[in-house]
């Protein structure tokens, strides 16, 4: 599964988390992304599915907090994805809790196309799409205590090490999720890399909003189906991690 990832420059150590200088931006803020954009074309039917279905369930950006029940016509636990790709496993899962709601952030036009297209084809109402950033979204758009979980289901790995900075699962990112999540809400990761793998159990045990469900990885909840990359991979040996932790 292609999902979005995040490119964090190095932040100079003369701005620490939490300082804002006066008259601008903190420099995480100012840098901090959920994805780079990758190349990709969007096919005929994926062009059609933004035309029938955008204009019901794509959630236009909107610097202000998010009226929950207007945008989904229903009060209900809502569940934030943040890269969600092709949209297979979004799907699954929408259709398998359908008393959830599901706030889907990806930038990648064809994946959007692609989970509007399974939207109108499995009937799906209870997920709407921000074709936006979803750092931009969590910041103006989700007011604290607001989500009953976050998936972040196979960010981008950034295998080589001089690229590890560029991985989504960091401290200041998982913190401004854990804030948006509400008490005995959860955020769900999963990889299959397992240094990344490590690396997210480091950095989701370090955040004190958070406790684990589990002594280190999670047993695959029921809900996230196994993608037809994941079971390629399990095929060959190759290992998946999921990671739960609750809000405290």
């Amino acid at each position: 599964m292609t999902s979005p990832i995040n490119d964090i420059p190095d932040i100079p150590p003369e701005a620490p988390p939490g300082d804002k200088p006066t008259g601008e931006a903190h420099p995480l803020h100012r840098r901090l992304k959920s994805f780079v954009r990758r190349a990709g074309r969007t096919t005929d039917g994926q062009a059609r599915a933004y035309e029938e279905f955008g204009p019901r369930f794509l959630l236009p950006y909107n610097p202000e907090p998010l009226d929950f029940e207007s945008a989904f016509g229903r009060k209900a636990p809502t569940i934030l994805e943040i890269g969600f790709g092709m949209g297979e496993a979004t799907a699954h899962i929408a259709a398998l809790l359908p008393e959830k709601n599901f706030l889907c952030c990806e930038v990648h036009e064809p994946g959007v196309g692609a989970l509007l297209k399974r939207i109108g084809e499995q009937n799906l109402q209870n997920i709407r799409i921000c074709a936006h950033d979803a750092v931009d979204v969590l910041d103006h758009m989700l007011p604290p205590a607001t989500l009953a979980g976050v998936h972040v289901f196979f960010p981008d790995p950034w295998h080589k090490k001089r690229h590890n900075k560029r991985r989504l699962i960091q401290g200041p990112l998982v913190h401004k999720l854990a804030e948006r999540l509400a008490p005995g809400g959860y955020l769900h990761c999963a990889t299959d890399w397992q240094p990344y793998a490590e690396q997210m159990l480091e950095v989701l045990s370090q955040e004190p909003l958070l406790h684990n469900t589990a002594p280190d990885y999670a047993p695959k909840p029921a809900y996230r189906p196994l993608t037809k990359f994941e079971n390629r991979g399990l095929k060959l040996g190759h290992g998946v991690w999921d990671l739960v932790f609750e809000r405290v």
